[in-house]
């Protein structure tokens, strides 16, 4: 058994690992459903009061939401099929105090906008705030970052580019054919 130390107190007291792994299910299941753009399912991942402060610089700005509903709604309105995300986290740090817990992730992410034209590439760490609910279940109360780096390319500047899967409705069925006549640009 891990050891983990309470905040309010030095001694050392075990910690569950099903909590641990709890949360480690949690933090994977926002990413897939980002991916997969399963916003039903995603509402689930949040409190109701959740907050996030993504610090990518691809809106000109900090993005900050409040609010499962609004951060739901983000996603929505903003990552559509014709947008392909890859987000992949690892290395979690995670401290469990009772009903809370934080954690922070080191991750990466790949977004493709072929609509735009542009494809963005970057690494953070996440820093989260878990809160356990009376079901039981954990949730996230709050996810940001701040960038490492991220990085824009405009799909025009790589000619040589082909996508193969990815893009609903673009990629042909496989015929035979060989692969790269069955690439689309």
């Amino acid at each position: 058994m891990f050891l983990s130390r309470a905040s309010e107190c030095p001694k050392l007291f075990p910690m569950d690992l099903a909590v641990l792994e709890d949360i480690r299910q949690l933090k994977y299941r926002y990413l897939r459903c980002v991916d997969q753009k399963l916003w039903d399912e995603m509402a689930d991942v949040f409190t109701t009061g959740a907050t996030v402060d993504y610090g990518t610089r691809a809106y000109g700005k900090p993005l900050k939401l409040a609010g499962r509903d609004e951060i739901i709604a983000f996603f929505r309105a903003s990552l559509g099929p014709e947008i392909i995300t890859v987000h992949a986290a690892g290395q979690p740090e995670i401290t469990v105090d009772g009903d809370t817990a934080s954690g922070s992730w080191r991750f990466e992410d790949t977004v493709i906008a072929a609509e735009h034209r542009v494809a963005i590439a970057g690494a953070a760490f996440y820093q989260d705030r878990y809160e356990r609910g009376a079901d039981g279940a954990w949730r996230i109360a709050h996810t940001g970052y701040v960038r490492s780096y991220e990085v824009m390319v405009s799909l025009d500047d790589l000619p040589s580019l082909k996508f193969l899967a990815g893009l609903p409705g673009t990629v042909p069925p496989a015929t035979g054919a060989g692969v790269a006549d069955a690439a689309v640009r």
